[in-house]
């Protein structure tokens, strides 16, 4: 243990010169009784059965602090002082709050009053120990100790109490879990590490795992709760690695009776936005700060470098942004990935929408894929073309998936062996359902998601395959070239649509998003980092709308040809392309000054009397017209 000045408080009677001298003993530092160096008045004042006041106090309590001040050079010492009120303990503490340890005695006013009473020589009389009851004010971070315990027990108790306390806590060692903790370790931290005891199934999992990774060693394993969160500095930061919903809340009620106020509960889930909002609201009630943190890159991106998108209370964030910037990914300014997104569930909000636009990034692919493997190529030709899109359209998932092509099993390519149905985690529907609850048109998200869903009914789509499909010729004859484009116009509705979402839920919620930060973060560490994200840093500094960029527009211009000749050819020879195919849908129905929802309109009112407004009507006014006449 570094140089410490420990004191020892409590009112007169709970033993702790007895104490102070064994516990200084035992640690082989000096030891000092606060009651030795009171002046000669403050003695004659209690011997006469007068309570001090805070005036007679100071001069005792600035000699003591200057005391541990000089001791705090060398090794430290042991002080008992009563110390009852929190401003005798900032005084005493003065500049040497980082080094000062405090153990509070306490036990009952009748305990107290027989021991005072059975001491011989002490200027203490029982008769003043209400008024030093009446003053007390118990300190919120000290080390508590019954009086009732033997000595013994007391000494081992704060000995145990003194070691030094963990920086952080990591709560949950699934994958990912895993991989933050090597990530928190490896980066020097002092970690605690907990995982759920399960007879038979879940059994001294923290403690396997610590043992494993050398870079552990200094971590504290545990699977009995309140000694995690009792290892722990305050306030605690406790990092929360479990399944979203339900599973979140019983891990939050099972925490709260260990907790202290101030301490800060980090849910790095995938949790719904709205959950995180009421999470935050009823933990606010509690004093507990709650901090709803998005986290991407998966197990590797979690070890190495995540890219982390935290709301919550400012300050809080404040609390714990040295852990989470030093674990996240840097960007090419060697910046963290890692940033203030808002507060109430606003990081789970943009995490929500990352993972939306990753569905569509995935879709488009897999339709890059469909559209090659239909003009004749086979898994390691596609790998090649995509390899030759790199230099002008990178990504972190066109990488993975020019890996995954090349994999094979036996003489066959594993790819082909894998059964065509695509599972979800929720991301993406609450995505959809968001984008139709604020009424933003993420159309792209949606058919993504749907795509997926439609994927699961193996047995209904074989069948439809042989009832419904033509004996048209299907060789499609496209350049790679013009599929770049299509791919090229697609991604950038795509990122269009997502942060579309993201500004208008913004607004909506009085958040504050800065889209370019957001942009930043997405840069290095995430499943949807690349190129075109790097530009989007610099677009959103001057927009918030990419429809308005002159460069985003100039290059829909310059794709557009590409896209339209990709979406026709492949609906002519009846090949799936959903999400291309809602690109070009998105923006023929969006770039036009005039649409076809004047018949809409026209509709509602005539059925539903819902009014309409006019063109040839400046002021705004709603009409209404009875359409049979």
């Amino acid at each position: 243990m570094s140089a410490t000045i420990i004191y020892v408080m409590g009112v007169s009677g709970v033993g702790k010169s007895t104490i102070g001298n064994k516990l200084a003993e035992s640690l082989d530092i000096p030891f000092f009784d606060g009651d030795d160096f009171h002046p000669e008045a403050n003695v004659l004042k209690m011997s006469s059965g007068q309570p001090l006041n805070d005036d007679d106090r100071l001069g005792w309590l600035q000699t003591l602090n200057k005391l541990a001040i000089k001791h705090l050079a060398d090794k430290g010492c042991v002080i008992v002082c009563s110390a009852l009120k929190e401003k005798y303990r900032e005084l005493l503490s003065t500049n040497i709050q980082q080094n000062t340890k405090w153990v509070f005695l306490h036990g009952s006013f009748e305990q107290i009053t027989e021991r005072i009473n059975g001491r011989k020589g002490h200027y203490m009389k029982s008769n003043l120990l209400q008024s030093q009851f009446d003053i007390l004010e118990e300190p919120k971070e000290a080390i508590k100790i019954d009086i009732s315990l033997t000595p013994e027990t007391i000494i081992e108790v704060i000995k145990k109490e003194l070691q030094p306390k963990s920086e952080f806590g990591l709560f949950g060692l699934g994958v990912m879990g895993k991989s933050l903790s090597r990530n928190l370790a490896n980066k020097g931290f002092n970690i605690s590490l907990f995982n759920r005891h399960v007879e038979g199934s879940e059994e001294n999992v923290a403690v396997n795992f610590k043992n494993e990774f050398a870079a552990l060693a200094s971590a504290k394993a545990f699977d009995n709760l309140e000694a995690f969160v009792a290892s722990l500095q305050t306030p605690r930061k406790i990092m929360l690695m479990v399944n979203a919903g339900k599973t979140t809340d019983y891990v939050i009620d099972d925490l709260l009776p260990f907790l202290s106020e101030g301490d800060i509960i980090i849910d790095g889930g995938n949790s719904n936005y709205h959950e995180t909002k009421r999470r935050f609201d009823d933990l606010k009630s509690k004093n507990i700060h709650f901090i709803g943190a998005g986290v991407s890159g998966g197990e590797e991106g979690a070890l190495t470098g995540p890219s982390i998108m935290p709301g919550g209370d400012k300050e809080s964030y404040k609390e714990v942004q040295p852990f989470l910037e030093a674990i996240a990914a840097k960007d090419l300014n060697n910046l963290a990935c890692c940033t203030y997104i808002g507060t109430e569930g606003s990081g789970h909000f943009v995490k929500m929408v990352h993972n939306g636009i990753e569905y569509v990034e995935m879709q488009l692919l897999a339709e890059v894929y469909t559209i090659l493997q239909a003009q004749g190529k086979n898994p390691d030709q596609i790998a090649t073309i995509l390899e030759s899109w790199k230099p002008t359209t990178n990504s972190y998932l066109l990488e993975i998936t020019i890996d995954i092509l090349r994999k094979k099993e036996g003489d066959d390519w594993l790819v082909n062996k894998i059964m065509d149905k695509a599972g979800n985690k929720g991301t993406g529907n609450w995505t959809t359902i968001t984008t139709a609850e604020l009424g933003v048109p993420s159309t792209m998200i949606a058919s993504a998601l749907f795509a997926r869903y439609t994927s699961f009914y193996k047995d209904e789509r074989t069948t439809a395959s042989n009832k419904l499909s033509s004996d048209i010729d299907t060789s499609l004859s496209l350049e790679n070239d013009t599929i770049l484009q299509a791919y090229q116009f697609a991604r950038i509705i795509n990122h269009y649509q997502g942060f579309k979402l993201i500004h208008e839920a913004s607004i909506n919620y009085k958040w504050g998003l800065n889209l370019s930060e957001l942009a930043r973060i997405w840069t290095n560490g995430c499943i949807i980092k690349s190129d075109l994200m790097v530009d989007l840093v610099t677009v959103f500094k001057n927009t918030n709308n990419l429809l308005t960029d002159d460069g985003i527009t100039q290059q829909l211009k310059a794709l557009k040809p590409g896209i339209k000749k990709v979406v026709s050819d492949c609906i002519l020879n009846e090949i799936a392309i959903p999400n291309l195919c809602e690109s070009i849908n998105f923006i023929n129905s969006f770039a036009v000054a005039d649409c076809s929802a004047n018949i809409i309109q026209a509709q509602r009112d005539y059925f539903g009397a819902h009014t309409y407004q006019r063109k040839d009507d400046a002021t705004e006014q709603f009409y209404h017209t009875n359409w049979k006449n």
